[in-house]
């Protein structure tokens, strides 16, 4: 603790507190302080927290809880610029991990920031990083590095499949969480993925922590395997897209273009084809024509 309270916590600040979303060995050196410090704590739910401070022998009295969650973020923020007008070092946690994450906080950050009091982050566990260090990512695009971060798909299906199919069209690497009750009817929606990879993480940093990669179309299969998989909380990585070869390209051009040839003329065919996949119309023209020779040919050998 000590090389924590070398450093600076000034007065009238706002402090952000990462906590564990799981293991309660996962909170910093800064947190801890920063928590015993703070004149309030401001908290999702408060009885929650209460246990997490004694659990670490930190004791707040009742009155320096404040219930800040996502039905009153925009009033209790008033509360706490109210708090820190006056000096407090005002701390907020959400139930697990880093606030702000898909959690609330972000209300509340901006209305602090808005009356130019610091908001000073005390970074800690976090789902997102804690997942992707594990799913080993690698990119296969020059331009689709880094990850994108979609916290919870819809929960109506429509909507849901509706965002699955825009996921299919993202190259880079994909982060998105869901709750128990509803990760059957997101991993049948995912697995119109195909064979792109998914690392599934559930229970992370708890006791019975499960961590796979599948093919995305495996994944009904792999939750109905075992009951268990259903329980706890999940965050899933969809891989970013395989590279494509030249030779597969080429190839999946000229499916494209014998596909519209068997239906089309000639000329609407290649029109179409040079759309479709971005080569060159004049080299499309020469394989159409090749194509129609060699059906010429098979005709006639009939």
């Amino acid at each position: 603790m000590q090389a924590a309270s070398g450093q600076h916590y000034p007065e009238g600040a706002l402090y952000l507190v990462a906590t564990p979303i799981g293991n309660l060995a996962d909170i910093s050196l800064r947190a801890l302080y920063g928590l015993r410090l703070a004149d309030t704590i401001a908290c999702e739910d408060t009885r929650h927290t209460q246990s997490l401070l004694r659990a670490y022998g930190i004791d707040k009295a009742g009155h320096q809880l404040l219930a800040l969650h996502q039905h009153n973020e925009e009033e209790a923020a008033q509360n706490v610029l109210d708090r820190l007008r006056t000096g407090q070092r005002v701390a907020y946690v959400s139930d697990a991990g880093t606030p702000c994450i898909s959690d609330p906080g972000a209300r509340l950050v901006a209305v602090v920031r808005q009356q130019g009091v610091r908001c000073i982050p005390l970074p800690g566990a976090s789902s997102v990083t804690t997942l992707l260090s594990a799913a080993g990512c690698v990119t296969g695009h020059a331009d689709a590095g880094g990850f994108v971060f979609h916290g919870f798909l819809p929960s109506k299906a429509l909507e849901r499949t509706r965002a699955v199919q825009l996921l299919q069209k993202e190259e880079r690497t994909t982060l998105i969480l869901e709750a128990p009750h509803r990760i059957e009817a997101l991993a049948q929606a995912l697995a119109e993925l195909g064979a792109r990879l998914v690392t599934v993480g559930r229970e992370l940093t708890k006791q019975f922590e499960e961590i796979a990669t599948l093919p995305a179309h495996d994944l009904p299969a792999w939750f109905a395997a075992d009951a268990n998989r259903l329980r706890g909380e999940f965050a899933l990585v969809i891989h970013p897209q395989p590279a494509t070869t030249d030779a597969q390209q080429d190839t999946q051009t000229l499916r494209t273009l014998h596909l519209l040839l068997a239906e089309l003329p000639l000329k609407t065919a290649v029109k179409l084809a040079t759309e479709i996949t971005g080569s060159p119309k004049n080299a499309l023209y020469e394989s159409a024509l090749a194509w129609k020779e060699l059906q010429k040919e098979k005709q006639k050998e009939k």
